[in-house]
C-alpha cells in the first residue's frame, strides 16, 4: 500500500496521475499547504523540506521497512522502476525519458511557478518580474514545442516525462499563455487530458477543497517561510517525539 501525501497542486497531481496509469491502490492524506499542515510532525518525517507530494511505500521490493519518498521526480522516478512501467528499458530511450523529467523539474515548473506567484498572489505588480517570468514561459514553451515536432509524446512513449510535464502546461491560463502559439504542444496536451488515468486523477483532485490560497493569511504561509520559522516547526516536531 501506498501512502500519498498530497495538495491539488501540479507536483502533487503527478503522482496522482501515476498512479492512476498503474492502477494502484493508495491511502490519500490531504496536506492543506494554505493552512500550513506541511508543518505537522508527521509529515515532516516524511517530507523534510516541507513540501507536497511525498509518499511512504509500505510494500517495498524485498520487504523490510517501508521507504519514504519526497521531492515529484524522486517519487515519479522510485513507483516506475518499482513497477516497471513508464520508463523504457532501452538505456537511449529511458535517458531521453529521464532528461526531460530533469527539464521539468529543473526549468519549467519552477519558472512556471513564479509565473504564476507574480501574476496571481504577489501583493502588489512587479512588472521586472512578469516580464521575466512570462518571457521564460514562452521560451520553454518553445523548447517543448519543438521537442513534440513528428512525436506523440515527449520521450518514445507515454512516459513519467509526460506525467511531469502535463500537469503544468493544464495550468496555461494561469500563466497567460496562449497554448495555441504551440501547435504541438496544443495537440500533445489535448491527447494527454484524454486518458482515463488523468481524468481520474483531476476528477479526485476536484473532491479536495484547495481553498482561497490568494488570502493574506495563505499568503503569509505559503510565502512567508524563513530560515527562523522553519527552524521553530523542526523544533516543534521534535518535542512532539
Amino acid at each position: 500500500m501506498i501512502d500519498l501525501y498530497y495538495w491539488p497542486t501540479p507536483n502533487g497531481l503527478k503522482i496522482t496521475v501515476l498512479l492512476r496509469e498503474i492502477g494502484l491502490e493508495y491511502r490519500l492524506f490531504p496536506i492543506n499547504i494554505g493552512q500550513g499542515d506541511q508543518f505537522d510532525p508527521k509529515f515532516l518525517s516524511v517530507s523534510p523540506n516541507n513540501r507536497i507530494p511525498a509518499i511512504v511505500d509500505h510494500e517495498p521490493e524485498g520487504g523490510g521497512e517501508s521507504i519514504s519518498v519526497f521531492e515529484s521526480g524522486a517519487i515519479l522516478l522510485y513507483l516506475a522502476e518499482k513497477y516497471k512501467q513508464f520508463l523504457p528499458t532501452d538505456q537511449r530511450l529511458r535517458v531521453q525519458a529521464i532528461e526531460w523529467l530533469m527539464w521539468q523539474m529543473g526549468g519549467l515548473g519552477p519558472m512556471l511557478g513564479q509565473n504564476h506567484h507574480f501574476n496571481r498572489y504577489a501583493p502588489e505588480d512587479v512588472p521586472y518580474a512578469i516580464k521575466r517570468y512570462s518571457d521564460e514561459t514562452l521560451r520553454l514553451y518553445a523548447v517543448l514545442n519543438r521537442r513534440l515536432i513528428g512525436r506523440d509524446y515527449i520521450a518514445s512513449s507515454y512516459s513519467i516525462a509526460d506525467i511531469a510535464v502535463y500537469p503544468w502546461v493544464n495550468r496555461y491560463e494561469w500563466h497567460k499563455t496562449d497554448i495555441g502559439r504551440f501547435p504541438e504542444v496544443k495537440r500533445w496536451y489535448q491527447t494527454i487530458g484524454e486518458r482515463p488515468g488523468v481524468v481520474r486523477a483531476y476528477d479526485e483532485a476536484k473532491t479536495i477543497n484547495a481553498g482561497n490560497v490568494a488570502s493574506d493569511e495563505s499568503r503569509k504561509v505559503l510565502f512567508g517561510q524563513t530560515d527562523v520559522t522553519l527552524q521553530q516547526a523542526y523544533a516543534e516536531a521534535k518535542g512532539s517525539e
